[in-house]
């Protein structure tokens, strides 16, 4: 309960019920209670919000804590100090008596401290001829023992409160950052589908994103990106699926036909006049079933971040960081260099860092890394391999894992980094559109 300090015309401090309220509360704990006043002061100064105390007041109330000469504070011993305004603004780094007025009636108001005024308004302890203290003046410290627990329990809410907060704006730059970089590889690989009413779509639920955004705002904003990256997702999930299958009738169909040894001439004419045309037969057979832009880059390693941690330093900023640590992962999977030649013969040296990256992300799912890869080796001799369902698969796991996360951590109220949509994406949907 917060409440104000009052003052009579003749500058006398009156009494709150709040104030009642804590006096109360600290005569009633028990007599064993024991609190460690800078663990307690910790969780003060996380809950400070919630209390109501400010940065200065606090440096106050750390001042007022060194008075006291033990740091296990008891129920029992004596909880009252008094030192002077001129030692209370020389520990807490020289502010003026006025804002010191303010701010330790701040504390009070909070039901940090509690004033224990003598007659005359002074701060004193009497003690008696054998050195003991009989009676103190000033201010006592014992709501720090009382509400100890109370103040453990603010603070954990509001850590748990920022994690969640935390967590929450993680998931958003994930959904905002994999929602433009698939539709940017539907238009680019003409998947077909409304692109323009999709990013239109997207743009609308951002617009809704102020730059100062609360968790629960963030939270509702998050589950309609998700819903429109499931949408976005499926579609590209099933033009791959049509495409491979289609491109798997294409070679049952010529299995068929070189069944027969009356086409078997026919075959070997189509295939001189392929092989002229400067393609080889691996690439022809595959034309529908893979896709003919190359991954990005940055997607790869959103799929597979396992792969930065073998990086020079960390980073992988090119395709000949990639292969470097490629390289490097070959190794820690035990992968032969011979299936790792194949593998790269087969598939072509980035696409074979891809696939093994992908591997290595998911290494605790498998069992031999190196059977694992000469199996994609054998469908990639046969043209039905390629890296980009992997890499999807990967995202969609990434995604489908961080809307299972719940907890908040300490964050800033700055928002996440803006995704604005490429000049070539709008250049794209400008001409589509036409």
């Amino acid at each position: 309960m917060q409440t104000h300090i009052s003052t009579t015309p003749f500058g006398r401090r009156t009494m709150t019920l709040g104030q009642i309220a804590n006096q109360a509360r600290a005569k009633a704990m028990p007599k064993e209670a024991v609190a460690n006043k800078w663990r307690v002061f910790q969780d003060i100064r996380e809950a400070r919000e919630l209390l109501g105390a400010t940065d200065r007041s606090l440096a106050i109330l750390n001042a007022l804590l060194s008075f006291h000469r033990e740091t296990e504070l008891s129920a029992e011993g004596e909880l009252i100090v008094w030192p002077s305004n001129e030692h209370l603004i020389a520990r807490a780094n020289g502010i003026s008596p006025a804002t010191l007025r303010r701010h330790l009636a701040v504390l009070v108001e909070c039901g940090l401290i509690i004033r224990r005024d003598s007659p005359n308004g002074k701060r004193f302890a009497r003690r008696s001829r054998a050195g003991e203290i009989e009676q103190a003046y000033g201010f006592d410290l014992s709501p720090i023992v009382a509400r100890a627990e109370e103040f453990r329990d603010l603070a954990e809410a509001v850590h748990a409160e920022k994690k969640a907060f935390r967590v929450a704006r993680e998931r958003l730059t994930l959904l905002r950052r994999d929602i433009v970089k698939m539709i940017d590889a539907g238009i680019e690989e003409g998947v077909p589908g409304n692109w323009g009413r999709v990013l239109q779509s997207y743009q609308a639920v951002i617009a809704r994103l102020p730059r100062t955004a609360s968790r629960q705002l963030i939270e509702d904003i998050c589950a309609e990106l998700h819903d429109l990256h499931a949408e976005i997702r499926d579609v590209l999930e099933s033009f791959t699926k049509t495409q491979n299958l289609n491109a798997n009738e294409s070679q049952s169909e010529r299995h068929i036909q070189n069944s027969n040894p009356d086409s078997i001439s026919e075959y070997e004419s189509g295939y001189r006049k392929k092989k002229e045309a400067g393609g080889s037969v691996a690439e022809t057979d595959n034309v529908r079933s893979l896709p003919k832009r190359d991954l990005p880059l940055s997607i790869v390693l959103d799929a597979c971040p396992n792969m930065r941690e073998a990086g020079q330093a960390g980073e992988i900023r090119h395709w000949r960081d990639f292969l470097a640590a490629a390289e490097l992962v070959r190794t820690m999977l035990g992968v032969s260099p011979s299936a790792w030649a194949e593998a790269r013969e087969a598939m072509g040296e980035v696409q074979a860092a891809i696939a093994l990256a992908a591997i290595y992300q998911r290494a605790d799912q498998i069992n031999s890394a190196g059977g694992y890869l000469r199996s994609l080796t054998d469908k990639a001799r046969d043209g039905k391999f390629s890296t980009w369902p992997m890499v999807m698969a990967l995202l969609r796991a990434k995604l489908d894992e961080g809307k299972h996360r719940q907890t908040l951590e300490n964050v800033t109220s700055e928002p996440g980094p803006r995704l604005e949509v490429s000049a070539s994406l709008l250049n794209s949907l400008r001409k589509r559109n036409r």
